[in-house]
């Protein structure tokens, strides 16, 4: 089973590299953008690639294939080890408990306040997209910070051992 799984991954890996080379070829080489796709409020100097909504539109399928692949490895490795070790097992939930505490905690300290942008005059401006921002920024700094916290300590504890 492991080596199908393997399989699969490395043939799954490979096509979405594939599909990252075709489509930043198409948004680096693909050309101008022309009539509708042209944002008028851009200045006329600035390059405006054709296939811009085709790369945005490839990040959020790689975001999403990324989420999902995240939540069904979770779930596979928590029922697999629910049938051998039930204690494993529910430590094994504590990275994502953890990773939901971060998450409702950056929530909790992101602001709502609408920015004051010259020019500006879009509809993201609104409480909840600024929280969400804010929240998205406060657990990368959050878990950067984890991170550099657990190299420091775990090489400190290697010393010592």
């Amino acid at each position: 089973m492991a080596k199908l799984s393997y399989k699969v991954s490395y043939y799954v890996l490979y096509v979405m590299f594939a599909a990252i080379l075709v489509v930043l070829g198409l948004f680096y080489l693909g050309g101008d953008a022309q009539g509708a796709a042209v944002l008028t409020s851009v200045d006329s100097e600035m390059w405006q690639p054709a296939q811009t909504d085709t790369l945005i539109y490839l990040t959020y399928g790689l975001l999403a294939v990324a989420i999902i692949a995240t939540l069904v490895g979770v779930l596979f490795q928590f029922g697999s080890s629910l049938k051998d070790n039930p204690g494993a097992a529910l430590k094994s939930l504590i990275g994502l408990v953890i990773l939901i505490v971060v998450v409702v905690i950056a929530w909790s300290m992101g602001s709502d306040q609408p920015l004051n942008i010259p020019g500006y005059s879009g509809t993201d401006n609104v409480p909840f997209w600024l929280k969400v921002t804010d929240m998205f920024l406060y657990t990368i700094y959050i878990l950067f910070a984890g991170t550099v916290l657990a190299i420091i300590f775990s090489s400190i504890k290697k010393k010592l051992s």
